[in-house]
């Protein structure tokens, strides 16, 4: 029965509130956002760092993040076990997974389970928090980190604290649950914060057999599941695949609903350190450095007679802001956010009326990162596109061909071993080759250096789904 704690981090979600800087092909845990030079996920990882109190974390993502995941541990010099989940089913199917996966070392391990996206202003104090609720945990509770209100928030969940949790020294302060709330209203967030009620963080402590056993009791469906997706996952290059056919069978239903409300084995410690989910651009507002006028400004932006109000730029472009008080301007290469401080909530439905309406900036930005590399579109016409793409080295893309383009590619940094049918080709920067539609071909990087080429695609539909992968490294599905 081991001291160490293991971190369990749950990496999914989409965080449309924050578009269109986050968006459903690369969302909020990756992007700087409430510090300038790492994301939240990388943040999160970081802040388990001390080996005398975590052991090695484990990361729960989706399939399609997998790489994104892997090069942002590698920058901060972390690793960690990566499980993928072939689909999305809520919470309490990655706490099944977590559980099971570290009962088969420890039946009695103790599972941290935290969110990749959020934002945590004391790590010693979260650290010191952690400790003290694995005491309550290894008696048999599975513990809540209760978060002090700061004021009556209407987009969280709340607590209320019940006895004092019975037990050994070190768990003081912590205590049963008496029940969970769902989000209230400003004036019933108000009444509660007055009856001593916390905020629900999401951050869970618990024994792995004990969350298996309340699993079995509550939601054996989700319990089953994950047995079975685990069970079957195999192993991918440095990643553990959960097994599609059973995941799926999974109800989508959150760790709250499934087990939290339904456990007599709830405990919860209340802890004051700073804390946010970041899930509005104004709650970003909330925890960002503001200027003396109470404005919160990132990359090239430019204000005047404006305050209390949040001005992001993105990439090159420049953002100008007179004469406004309380507002949310956000700007990106393709698309511009202007909103209340206070009206954030609302970007989430207005991300689905613009998927209604088929717009590529839903989801999507113009510049896509994949495992290779990246590509970013330069334009878009009726029957051509430009993008430029960038290979890191010993990138590889997939050997593919296409139905309905034709594509020019123009190396202007860097060397391109290309693949056209049986013939293979070095082209060196300045020089261009000539992929006609239909043809077999495959590009890699096999320099030192990245390789940046202009790719022209010329013909009757230029989208992404006309690719057919013959065979890919990254273990990609044909398309």
């Amino acid at each position: 029965m081991g001291d160490l704690i293991h971190p369990v981090i749950l990496c999914g979600g989409s965080g449309t509130r924050l578009w269109p800087a986050s968006r459903e092909c690369h969302p909020k845990q990756f992007i700087p956002l409430a510090e300038t030079d790492r994301s939240s996920f990388q943040a999160t990882a970081l802040r388990l760092a001390d080996a005398g109190v975590f052991a090695r974390p484990t990361v729960i993502t989706a399939q399609d993040a997998r790489f994104i995941v892997g090069e942002q541990l590698a920058a901060v010099g972390v690793r960690a076990d990566i499980l993928l989940e072939p689909q999305r089913r809520d919470s309490a199917a990655a706490v099944a997974v977590a559980a099971l996966y570290a009962a088969r070392s420890d039946r009695e391990a103790l599972v941290l389970i935290l969110a990749a996206d959020h934002v945590v202003g004391d790590t010693e104090a979260f650290v010191a928090a952690a400790r003290t609720a694995a005491v309550a945990a290894r008696d048999g509770h599975i513990m809540t980190l209760g978060i002090t209100p700061t004021g009556p928030a209407t987009a969280y969940g709340y607590i209320q604290p019940g006895d004092p949790l019975p037990g050994r020294a070190g768990a003081e302060g912590a205590y049963a649950v008496a029940r969970f709330l769902e989000k209230p209203d400003a004036a019933r967030a108000a009444g509660l914060i007055a009856e001593g009620a916390l905020w629900n963080s999401g951050y869970f402590l618990f024994r792995a057999d004990v969350m298996l056993d309340e699993l079995r009791a509550h939601a054996p469906a989700v319990l089953e599941a994950a047995e079975h997706a685990l069970d079957q996952a195999s192993r991918d290059l440095d990643f553990v695949r959960l097994d599609p056919a059973a995941f799926a069978r999974a109800p989508q239903i959150s760790i709250d609903y499934a087990v939290m409300e339904q456990t007599r084995r709830s405990g919860v410690l209340p802890v004051r350190f700073p804390w946010s989910d970041i899930g509005t651009w104004g709650a970003l507002w909330e925890v960002s450095a503001r200027d003396a006028a109470g404005n919160a400004l990132r990359g090239r932006v430019a204000v005047r007679e404006t305050r209390n109000s949040l001005v992001h730029s993105a990439g090159d472009v420049l953002t100008a802001v007179v004469g406004l008080e309380d507002v949310v301007v956000v700007t990106t290469p393709d698309a511009v956010l202007v909103t209340t401080r206070d009206g954030g909530g609302a970007v989430k439905a207005l991300v689905e009326d613009l998927r209604a309406r088929g717009e590529p900036e839903a989801d999507a930005h113009r510049l896509m990162y994949r495992p290779w590399g990246s590509y970013q579109r330069i334009d878009l016409g009726q029957r051509f596109q430009v993008k430029r793409i960038t290979v890191k080295p010993g990138g590889r893309l997939s050997l593919q061909k296409h139905y309905h383009r034709a594509e020019h590619w123009v190396v202007v940094r860097g060397t391109a071993e290309v693949t056209v049918d049986e013939r293979v080709t070095l082209v060196h920067e300045n020089e261009a080759i000539y992929l006609p539609i239909g043809c077999v071909h495959r590009l890699v990087n096999p320099g030192k250096i990245p390789l940046e080429l202009i790719e022209v695609q010329v013909g009757s539909y230029t989208g992404e789904d006309d690719i057919v992968r013959i065979e890919d490294v990254y273990g990609r599905n044909a398309t």
